[in-house]
């Protein structure tokens, strides 16, 4: 998965078609993100000691093949590519439909 943590990513599909966030967590390993204010849903809480209980609304995850990153300099949807650092020797990732650099 190309996807981390702070990334600005759009949904592609879905209820939520066309919302966009940051993603807040990535579970690698089932394929899923979960993005800031997209797939919200309704979590019954009980109290405990410390909090009271009551409705609560959560991000819930979503398949990650339903999200595409935003580009940085077209700020439209794209995808993710790899290539290395010419100076670092490092592997980075890069926008393809503009070649930026993807932080």
């Amino acid at each position: 998965m190309n996807f981390k943590v702070g990334d600005e990513v759009v949904v592609i599909t879905g209820s939520d078609k066309g919302k966009t966030g940051k993603i807040v967590k990535v579970l690698k390993a089932e394929n899923k993100v979960v993005v800031e204010g997209v797939h919200v849903v309704k979590k019954h809480q009980k109290p405990t000691g410390q909090e009271t209980g009551g409705i609560l609304d959560r991000e819930a995850p979503i398949a990650a093949s339903n999200v595409m990153i935003v580009d940085p300099k077209t700020k439209k949807r794209t995808r993710i590519g790899h290539t290395t650092d010419p100076k670092t020797n490092k592997k980075i990732r890069i926008a393809k439909k503009s070649n930026e650099k993807i932080d």
